[in-house]
C-alpha cells in the first residue's frame, strides 16, 4: 500500500514524458490522472491504517549509499504526520490534474504539462516519506526542479522565464542553509537517520562546538540552518519574493505548488524535527517572530494588489506565517492542522480564480472585472466558500485551524508568543478585508471589462468544476471533522525523560551551562511519536483554557474585515481612491510590496552585475585575455611578421642568411669548446 501511495506518479511521469507522442495528449492526461487518483485512494486507506489502527511503520525499499561505516537506506517512513501529508498532497494533486484537462485544453503541450505535474507530485511524496535527511534533500531538490519547470512552462513569455529563474535562485539561497544543516546534523549526531537523531537529541541538548573561536550550541545552529531552508521553500519574510512572481505559471501550478504542497514543505520539515526543536528555544523564538512578521507583512501587501492570483498568493504567504509561528510556540499539531485545512480552501480559491480567468478570456486584473456573479454562479458560490474558510468564519475549516493557532500563541505566555498573537489578530482583520475586496471587485458592481470580453463570459466546464466541489467539501468540513483528533484529543501519560519538570516555560534562551533542565514529553493520542513536545511547552493543550475574549477576537476581526470591505467597495463609491490618496505613503508601501524587490535589485542584483562586469572587463579582458590567449597570439603574430621579412624570394639573400648562420654556429662551437 505504501508503494502504491507514492510511486504511481513517477511511472506516470516517465510514461507521459518519454512516450507522450505515442500515447498523445489524451493518453498522457488519462495516465497521469489515473496514477495520482490511485495514489490518493491508497493514501486514504493508509491514513486509516496508520492513524486509527495505530500502525506506523518504516518500509525499507533498498540500500542506497554505503561508504565505509556510513550507510543510508531508501525507505518510506509512514507515521501519522506522513499519513496526513500523503492525503493532502495526493487529494489536492488529483483535483489539480483533473482540473488541468479543462484549463489547459487549448495548450499545444498538454502532455508535457501533465508529466511535469506528476513529477512534482512524486518529488513531494518523496520528501514527506523520507526516513533520513539525504532522502528528504533529494525530494526537496526534486520539488525545486519541478517547480522551475512548471512556473516557466509558458516559456514563450519572458515574464514566465524570469519568474522561474527567480524562484530557482531564491530557493537555492534557502537550500544552501538546508545543506549546511544536513552537514551539521551529521557532524553532531553522527547520522542522518531521523530515528537516531531524535533519540539522541535529549543526550546532546547541551552539546556545543567551537567555530572560529566561538562556542556555539549545536542543536540551535542545526535548527537555525534547517529553518533557513524552510524559509526558502515556504516563502517566509526575506526569502518570499519568488512566490508572487511564480503566478506567471498556469493557474493549476499556482494551486498545486503555491497553495497546498511545495510551500508547506518548510512547515513539514520543522514539524518533523519537533523532537530536536524542543531543545532549541532560541530557534523557536526566531521561528515565531519571523512567522508573525510574515503573516502581518503579507496581509498588508494583499490589501492593495489588483492581480487576482497575486492577492491569493500573498494570502498564502500570510497563512504560512501563521503555521510558522505556531511551530515557534511548539503548537506543532495546530500548524499541521492549519496546513491541511489551508490546502483545501486555498487550492479552491486558486482554481476558482482560474475559472474566473477562463471565463474572462484570460484577464487577471480585478479592475477589469465586475458584474459577473450571475454569469458564473457556480464559480461564484465556490469562491464564497473558500473566502469564508480563509476569513475564519464559524463552521468553515479555517475557523477551527486558524483560531487554535492564535489561542496557542496567547497561551504560550511569552513576549514572542504575544507578539505573534497580536500580529496574527491584525492579519486576520486584513485577510477578511482583502478576501471580500477580491469577491466584490471580481463579481459585483458594474462590469468594467469591454463588451467583447463580457459577451464571452461563461461558466467553466464540468471537468474544471468537479474538482472544485471536492476541495469545497474539504473547506467546509475538514476543520470540524479533524479538530477533535488533531488538536483537542486526549493526551497520553507523559513519558519520563528525566526527573524534574519545569512548570513555566522560559522566556529567555538558556545558556546551556551546567547541564540541561530535565523534563518530560507529552504524548498526543492522534500524533503518537510523529510529533513531540515537552510537557512545559504544550501550548495546544493550554490553548483550550485561554480567556473567552481570546477565542472571540479573531471572529470579530473577520466579521469586521468583511463589513469594512462592503462599506468601501459597495456602499461608499470612491472611498477606496480617497483612502489611497490620503494614506499615500502607506498605500505606496503596500502596493510596492514593501520595496523588497527594489531593495534586492539594488543590494544583490546590481551589485552582482557590477562585480561581474568588473571581472569581465578588468579581470578577463584586460588581464587574462591580454596576457593569456590574446597576448600569446599577438606575440606569435609579431614573430611571424619578423620572420616574414626574410622571405623575399632572392637567392643571394637566402645565401647571405645561411652564411651568417654558419658563422654564428661555428663561433658558438669555438667559444663553447674553448678551442
Amino acid at each position: 500500500m505504501e508503494i502504491l501511495a507514492v510511486f504511481p506518479p513517477l511511472f506516470a511521469f516517465l510514461l507521459a514524458g518519454l512516450f507522450g507522442k505515442q500515447i498523445g495528449a489524451a493518453g498522457a492526461q488519462f495516465v497521469t490522472c489515473a496514477a495520482v487518483i490511485l495514489s490518493a485512494f491508497c493514501s486514504v486507506v493508509l491514513f486509516f491504517d496508520v492513524v486509527f489502527d495505530q500502525d506506523p511503520r518504516t518500509v525499507v525499499l533498498a540500500g542506497w549509499i554505503a561508504s565505509g561505516d556510513f550507510s543510508v537506506n531508501w525507505a518510506l517512513r509512514v507515521d501519522q504526520l506522513t499519513a496526513v501529508m500523503l492525503c493532502v498532497i495526493n487529494i489536492v494533486s488529483s483535483c489539480v490534474h483533473v482540473y488541468s484537462i479543462g484549463y489547459m485544453s487549448h495548450d499545444p503541450c498538454k502532455g508535457r504539462f501533465m508529466a511535469y505535474l506528476s513529477l512534482f507530485t512524486f518529488a513531494m511524496l518523496m520528501l514527506v516519506t523520507a526516513d533520513n535527511l539525504l532522502q528528504l534533500f533529494f525530494g526537496w531538490e526534486g520539488v525545486g526542479l519541478a517547480s522551475y519547470l512548471l512556473i516557466g512552462f509558458w516559456n514563450h513569455k519572458n515574464s514566465a522565464n524570469a519568474a522561474a529563474v527567480k524562484a530557482f535562485v531564491v530557493n537555492r539561497v534557502g537550500d544552501f542553509g538546508l545543506a549546511l544543516g544536513v552537514m551539521a546534523t551529521f557532524f553532531v549526531f553522527g547520522t542522518v537517520e531521523f530515528e537516531a537523531i531524535f533519540d539522541k537529541a535529549p543526550e546532546l541538548a547541551t552539546h556545543t562546538f567551537n567555530f572560529l573561536g566561538y562556542e556555539l550550541h549545536s542543536i540551535t545552529v542545526i535548527t537555525l540552518l534547517l529553518f533557513i531552508g524552510a524559509c526558502g521553500k515556504s516563502a517566509q519574510l526575506g526569502l518570499h519574493t519568488w512566490l508572487p512572481d511564480a503566478m506567471e505559471g498556469p493557474t493549476p501550478v499556482s494551486a498545486l505548488i503555491h497553495a497546498a504542497t511545495m510551500v508547506t514543505a518548510g512547515v513539514f520539515l520543522m514539524a518533523r524535527f519537533s523532537p530536536v526543536l524542543e531543545y532549541a528555544p532560541l530557534t523557536l523564538q526566531v521561528i515565531c517572530i519571523v512567522g508573525g512578521l510574515t503573516a502581518f507583512v503579507a496581509a498588508t501587501i494583499g490589501l492593495t494588489q489588483f492581480d487576482i492570483k497575486r492577492v491569493i498568493a500573498y494570502s498564502t504567504m500570510s497563512q504560512l506565517g501563521y503555521m510558522f509561528f505556531a511551530i515557534g510556540v511548539s503548537a506543532y499539531g495546530a500548524a499541521i492542522f492549519h496546513l491541511m485545512t489551508h490546502a483545501f480552501f486555498k487550492a479552491l480559491l486558486f482554481l476558482g480564480a482560474g475559472s474566473v480567468i477562463h471565463a474572462m478570456s484570460d484577464e487577471q486584473d480585478m479592475r477589469k472585472m465586475g458584474g459577473i456573479y450571475k454569469m458564473i454562479p457556480f464559480t461564484y458560490g465556490l469562491m464564497w466558500i473558500g473566502s469564508l474558510a480563509l476569513a475564519g468564519i464559524p463552521l468553515f475549516a479555517g475557523y477551527y485551524s486558524k483560531d487554535i493557532i492564535l489561542e496557542s500563541a496567547f497561551a504560550d505566555h511569552t513576549w514572542f508568543g504575544n507578539f505573534a498573537f497580536w500580529l496574527g489578530i491584525a492579519a486576520a482583520l486584513m485577510t477578511a478585508f482583502y478576501s471580500w475586496r477580491l469577491i466584490l471587485m471580481t463579481f459585483h458592481g458594474k462590469p468594467r471589462a469591454d463588451e467583447k470580453v463580457m459577451a464571452h463570459v461563461h461558466e467553466s466546464p464540468a471537468v474544471m468544476l468537479s474538482p472544485l466541489v471536492v476541495l469545497a467539501t474539504g473547506a467546509l468540513f475538514a476543520g470540524a471533522v479533524f479538530y477533535e483528533p488533531f488538536v483537542a484529543g486526549d493526551h497520553h501519560e507523559p513519558e519520563l525523560v528525566a526527573h524534574e519538570v519545569e512548570l513555566e516555560r522560559e522566556v529567555e534562551a538558556p545558556t546551556y551551562e551546567g547541564g540541561h533542565e530535565e523534563s518530560v514529553w507529552n504524548r498526543h493520542a492522534f500524533w503518537g511519536e510523529s510529533l513531540k513536545v515537552l510537557h512545559e511547552n504544550d501550548t495546544v493543550q493550554a490553548a483550550h483554557h485561554v480567556p473567552e475574549w481570546v477565542k472571540l477576537l479573531p471572529l470579530f476581526m473577520g466579521l469586521g474585515g468583511i463589513f469594512l470591505a462592503y462599506v468601501i467597495y459597495m456602499w461608499r463609491e470612491g472611498v477606496a481612491q480617497k483612502l489611497a490618496a490620503g494614506l499615500k505613503p502607506l498605500y505606496n508601501l503596500s502596493f510596492n510590496k514593501w520595496y523588497f524587490d527594489e531593495l534586492y535589485q539594488k543590494v544583490f542584483v546590481e551589485s552582482a552585475w557590477g562585480l561581474g562586469r568588473f571581472f569581465s572587463v578588468s579581470g578577463d579582458r584586460k588581464i587574462i585575455d591580454r596576457y593569456g590567449p590574446d597576448g600569446v597570439a599577438s606575440a606569435s603574430a609579431g614573430i611571424a611578421g619578423l620572420l616574414q621579412r626574410f622571405q623575399s624570394g632572392y637567392m643571394y639573400q637566402y645565401a647571405f642568411v645561411m652564411i651568417i648562420a654558419v658563422i654564428g654556429l661555428m663561433s658558438w662551437f669555438v667559444f663553447r669548446t674553448g678551442m
